[in-house]
């Protein structure tokens, strides 16, 4: 949907930014000779000067002139903010609590990883690329239409092992490297039972810290890792996974409620859309069966999930 919508912007952006330049540069001129030359005619014939609504009428551009004329200005700039900027996404599923929420909607720095044209989406610019603990939204790679949002686990490179809900790293070993690193365990402390949004029996809140970055995860001690769906990687073991170059590994918060990078595979970094920055507002839709009003009508707005998502 989202491919649709940004092509249609772009068609409607075209085709109103021609008019525009075609009436400042060639209509709107023409305009003016018409009422030049009425005004020397009515001298000539009557020595009287053309009546204000007469002229007014005159430079009145056609309808759909002038309707694109007003809108171009608006629709370029949704274009260059949407498409190089920031975009808005909403969340709609629980796949990263305690970090973001079904109701929230976010900004997505679509900066960040380099600027791409809004069609065919080839990175023409380069600026950085994504790291380790950065929330991230992409085109999910069995079924490009559909935008995802996780967690960046691994970078090119990486050897993640995820086992006994315990996440290792092995980071991509560099040239400048006197020796290659060795796995490195993601310490996760406990914090408390959440009974947040959405709380199911047995969900565990812990505090994970990985390298230089913190942030929030859930374990639910009722269910089991589901190893054996895991995805399958020849020359690794079930729950190993090896970053291959110009991909990344990418896990959901909600560890035993999200279908990410264990079950599926690696990012492409052409499926990146963007950094996942802000939360701008974020709505409760618990609605019962019995309500007379839609499902989509909030029951109740969170202002204190607004803010910076870590």
């Amino acid at each position: 949907m989202a491919v649709y919508f940004s092509i249609i912007l772009v068609a409607i952006t075209v085709i109103t930014g021609i008019v525009w330049f075609a009436d400042k540069f060639y209509l709107a001129p023409q305009r003016r000779l018409k009422v030049i030359e009425a005004q020397t005619t009515a001298k000539e014939k009557s020595g009287i000067e053309l009546p204000a609504e007469t002229i007014t009428a005159l430079m009145e551009p056609a309808p759909l002139v002038d309707t694109s004329v007003q809108i171009f200005p608006v629709i370029a700039f949704v274009l260059v903010l949407r498409s190089f900027l920031y975009e808005p996404f909403q969340i709609p599923s629980g796949s990263m609590m305690p970090t973001l929420l079904d109701g929230d909607f976010i900004l997505v720095n679509k900066y960040n990883y380099g600027l791409r044209d809004p069609v065919a989406r080839k990175k023409f610019f380069e600026v950085a690329s994504p790291e380790r603990g950065d929330v991230v939204v992409f085109k999910y790679p069995q079924d490009p239409r559909v935008d995802y949002i996780k967690r960046v686990i691994g970078l090119p490179g990486d050897r993640i092992i995820y086992r006994n809900k315990s996440l290792y790293i092995k980071q991509a070993c560099k040239e400048s490297d006197a020796q290659c690193p060795d796995f490195v365990q993601i310490v996760n402390t406990f914090t408390n039972k959440y009974e947040g949004p959405d709380a199911q029996d047995g969900m565990n809140q812990f505090e994970a810290v990985m390298f230089n970055k913190t942030h929030n995860i859930l374990n639910d001690q009722n269910t089991l890792p589901r190893t054996r769906h895991y995805f399958q990687q020849p020359g690794t073991a079930q729950d190993e996974f090896l970053v291959p170059a110009g991909h990344y590994f990418v896990m959901g918060d909600n560890r035993d409620n999200s279908l990410d990078g264990r079950f599926w595979g690696f990012v492409p970094e052409e499926n990146l859309v963007g950094q996942a920055v802000a939360i701008w507002m974020s709505f409760d839709f618990d609605r019962t069966e019995d309500s007379m009003l839609p499902h989509w009508i909030p029951t109740n707005v969170r202002f204190e999930r607004i803010g910076a998502i870590n």
